[in-house]
């Protein structure tokens, strides 16, 4: 037999080398055609009930219609929406592994916890953001802030570190909202991190925290009930869930403050462009449902109609609360 020259060897060895891209490539061509083929899991890194789930659960419900197959929810809680972004980055790239993720997990997480290893803006490729909600600044019934103008004199007065504000945790939006409340009115607010929001209303309610930051729609029971007041949101304009609480940047002192917790769909970097395109198409079938519309709208949160360009959007918001975060001395994670 003769033997084959370096060469040759070399040239079979490339020919093999493009056939089996040829081969791969046409297999991913054809799972695409095909996508969905089985049900497809949304993972929500929180326990059932939070803003986020309730986001998952009417996302996916409408979006089983819209491309046809079964969705599901899996709750995958702990470390602040961690755990479930990593299983999804993690994930085979095929489009049947997606996240509902919220501003927490997606940009915050990496930059105030160095043991986050993960960057969610680029480590997942965003699909679409589905809408957000603004928080809202609540006062004990107890204190002297009973408005925007009060809780303004208070910062700037130089016993403002007399007051303390709680959020549901250390890194978390809610203490991001405290603190740039902090940033722009040179106030040294104190920040009390609780364990989720049921013993920070209680400690509220009660008269023993003076100041509370929540996510609108967990507040809006004890603020109509007249347990708390009210004292702005914390987003650049009223929300349309709650149009007579004024907007915290509505006084001129405060005109910066503009922080909402946003929601979207993510999936693993890596998948075929078919299928990233598929995905994004029906998720804007669902944005534009008036059942899921009615629907959304009971979660506290606002349809986000109009996509921004994502890429800008998350490098702003990644560069925001970089600069917060390292203002407030919080520890920060990446870069």
């Amino acid at each position: 037999m003769k033997k084959l020259s370096n060469k040759a060897l070399r040239t079979a060895s490339c020919a093999l080398c493009a056939l089996a891209l040829l081969v791969a490539s046409g297999r991913a061509t054809l799972a695409a055609s095909t996508y969905p083929d089985r049900p497809i899991t949304i993972v929500v890194g929180y326990p059932a009930g939070g803003s986020v789930d309730l986001n998952g659960r009417v996302v996916a419900e409408t979006l089983a219609k819209k491309i046809g197959a079964n969705v599901v929810v899996e709750n995958l809680g702990g470390a602040g929406g961690t755990i479930g972004a990593q299983k999804v980055i993690r994930a085979k790239p095929d489009g049947y592994t997606l996240l509902v993720g919220s501003l927490n997990e997606i940009v915050i997480a990496s930059l105030v916890n160095p043991a986050v290893k993960y960057n969610g803006v680029t480590d997942l490729q965003a699909i679409g953001l589905i809408g957000d909600q603004p928080l809202v600044l609540a006062a004990s019934k107890e204190t002297d802030i009973k408005n925007t103008a009060d809780l303004v004199n208070v910062a700037k007065s130089d016993n403002s570190d007399s007051y303390s504000y709680g959020s549901s945790g250390v890194g978390t939006s809610l203490h991001m909202a405290g603190e740039m409340l902090n940033a722009e009115t040179q106030a040294k607010f104190l920040h009390v991190p609780y364990r989720g929001v049921a013993p920070l209303v209680t400690d509220l309610t009660s008269g023993r925290l003076p100041l509370g930051v929540f996510a609108l729609s967990s507040a809006l029971p004890q603020i109509q009930s007249g347990q708390i007041t009210a004292i702005g949101v914390t987003s650049a304009k009223r929300s349309s869930f709650a149009s007579d609480i004024p907007a915290l940047a509505e006084n001129p002192a405060l005109k910066a403050m503009d922080i909402s917790v946003w929601f979207g769909l993510f999936a693993p970097k890596g998948m075929p462009e078919a299928v990233v395109k598929k995905l994004q198409i029906s998720l804007q079938q669902v944005l534009a449902d008036p059942a899921f519309q009615e629907k959304y709208r009971t979660t506290g949160s606002n349809v986000m109609h109009t996509q921004p360009e994502l890429a800008t959007f998350f490098q702003a918001e990644h560069n925001k609360f970089k600069k917060l975060a390292e203002t407030a001395h919080i520890a920060t994670g990446r870069p």
